[in-house]
């Protein structure tokens, strides 16, 4: 995985790569998928959910590079391999799922890894209430426009990777804030994911 698709990807940075060779993918995925867990596909889970390829991660992941201090949002915990990924890269991550069986399974899969920086919390990620304290913030999922709610939710330097737009092509974006009214976004790649649940569709004009 990380030499035939990571860094075949552009995924280079070492911290990255190191943490994605060492985590035990299977673990996150069901077991009529386990042995597709290092395969460059999207591989099915419960609620409809899919979990990204390998290498779509890394480079959110690269594009990110948490810290060893940072505070880490997610939104879309899925059964947690992004989530575990960040834990073992930043200080502390709060992670949320839409479904509860997702949320507990996630939470399952973590605490049998013995990752314990992570909070796992139920809800809707793009309506819940957070102080604007994150370092890092991580979409699993695309949104048809960036959202600005979550951009306020940054400090100063912090980063959130999202990807945005219609199918079949969208574009994955790192957009950090410079200051307290300042934002700048760079487009990092074009992908395509499936659209987060709860999105706000954006007015269309009909002229």
């Amino acid at each position: 995985m990380v030499s035939q698709q990571l860094r075949a990807w552009e995924v280079l940075d070492e911290r990255v790569l190191q943490v994605m060779e060492v985590l035990p993918r299977e673990c996150f995925v069901p077991p009529a998928w386990q042995g597709l867990a290092y395969a460059d596909a999207e591989i099915p889970l419960a609620e409809g959910k899919l979990l990204a390829p390998p290498k779509l991660q890394g480079r959110a992941l690269q594009a990110l590079l948490p810290q060893a201090d940072d505070n880490v949002l997610e939104i879309g915990t899925g059964t947690g391999y992004m989530t575990a990924c960040l834990a073992l890269l930043a200080r502390r991550v709060t992670s949320v799922e839409l479904h509860p069986a997702l949320a507990e399974a996630a939470r399952h899969n973590l605490a049998a890894l013995d990752i314990r920086n992570v909070e796992v919390v139920e809800g809707d990620g793009l309506a819940m209430e957070f102080p604007p304290e994150f370092d890092v913030i991580c979409v699993n999922g695309s949104l048809p426009v960036a959202e600005p709610r979550l951009q306020r939710l940054l400090r100063p330097g912090g980063r959130l990777f999202v990807v945005t737009g219609k199918a079949p092509v969208m574009e994955a974006v790192r957009v950090t804030r410079q200051d307290d009214d300042a934002w700048t976004s760079e487009k990092l790649f074009e992908t395509c994911l499936p659209r987060l649940e709860k999105t706000r569709q954006p007015v269309e004009f009909v002229f």
